[in-house]
């Protein structure tokens, strides 16, 4: 009976975590996809592809302690995958002559493309986890942000497959605002049940204390390596949507400025949980959109007001700077969404 309510429990409040997060997200979504603006929509896509991305960088990130500087490669590989299967068969023998048969002359659909496109980033992770994670704190940081540079290399000299340095256009413009919100959702559930899970509370003891853990019986280098290839599959899937949001990809386009925003987007929420995840994002999300219309210019009255060109950087900066200095953890401060108290005595006394 003890072991039916503890389950019980542990469900609910993994329901719980979820909904928190994906029923409010659910409701900015519907009123700002209603606004009847194309470019408010495009940043409503934008936003939850990019609450993927950032979910997925906390799984490892947040629960590990590493902080990885090239996870964005990762991103680079699932949208390129994507552009692989799902470009037109007339295009690819142009700009991907190097793509097997199978690939140039068949078209993948896109939520199947997305999911191979994720496994591949995944595969791709646990072949470059293997030897990153046998190194510790700043060195595998400095080894991650290594793997960027090396992926960005080779996806640039990649003629065949890549279109190099160029962009490879043309791409199938498929994710609507429920498509990018079903996967918003859906890598929040996978974060929240990684969490939970005994393989996120291992690494979360290998974070407070390596020594401890190894002495535990722990195997450090496995559970980062399980973390680091869950949170590419997120990361790849991003990258997936990402090129069938713009309709084209270039090799630069996952490197360091996407790089920067999605770490500073999950530090400004808070690093320690998928709460802080959303938050950052749809927080970082809001500011540049908000000074974006501001630099554009308004209407008062019968002047037209505009912010000067740049400014909207240097807001954002000074935002994260606040942030950095009275929220030292972030918007959230590395909390989830708890189930109440008051709910749990509920469920208990149905068990009785």
């Amino acid at each position: 009976m003890a072991a039916d309510r503890h389950r019980l429990i542990e469900f609910a409040s993994f329901v719980w975590s979820v909904a928190a997060l994906a029923l409010p997200l659910g409701v900015l979504v519907f009123l700002l996809s209603r606004s009847g603006s194309l470019a408010v929509e495009q940043t409503v896509i934008e936003a939850l592809i990019k609450i993927v991305a950032v979910v997925g960088l906390y799984v490892f990130i947040g629960n590990s302690g590493i902080m990885s500087f090239g996870h964005v490669a990762f991103m680079g590989i699932g949208a390129y995958a994507a552009a692989w299967q799902t470009c037109c068969p007339m295009l690819k023998p142009i700009v991907m002559s190097g793509l097997p048969d199978i690939l140039l002359q068949n078209t993948v659909p896109n939520f199947p493309a997305s999911v191979a496109s994720g496994l591949l980033a995944a595969a791709a992770a646990l072949a470059a986890g293997a030897v990153i994670l046998r190194l510790n704190g700043i060195a595998a940081s400095i080894a991650s942000f290594s793997l960027l540079f090396i992926v960005n290399v080779i996806y640039s000299n990649a003629d065949r497959f890549t279109q190099g340095v160029g962009s490879i256009v043309g791409l199938p413009v498929y994710v609507t605002p429920t498509v990018a919100y079903a996967w918003a959702c859906a890598a929040i559930a996978l974060a929240c049940l990684y969490h939970r899970s005994r393989f996120g509370v291992a690494l979360r003891a290998c974070r407070e204390d390596d020594v401890a853990a190894r002495a535990a019986g722990i195997n450090v280098y496995v559970q980062r390596l399980i973390a680091f290839v869950l949170s590419a599959f997120l990361l790849g899937v991003s990258g997936a949507l990402y090129g069938s949001l713009l309709g084209t990809i270039s090799v630069d386009t996952f490197f360091l400025d996407m790089t920067f925003m999605l770490v500073a987007m999950l530090v400004v929420g808070g690093v320690r949980s998928v709460a802080g995840a959303v938050v950052g994002v749809t927080a970082v999300s809001a500011v540049v959109e908000i000074f974006r219309q501001l630099q554009n210019g308004i209407e008062v009255g019968a002047f037209h007001v505009a912010l000067p060109a740049g400014f909207q950087g240097i807001a954002l900066a000074l935002f994260m700077l606040a942030v950095l200095i009275f929220r030292r953890e972030g918007i959230t401060g590395g909390h989830e969404a708890i189930l109440p108290e008051r709910l749990r005595r509920a469920l208990l006394a149905l068990k009785k």
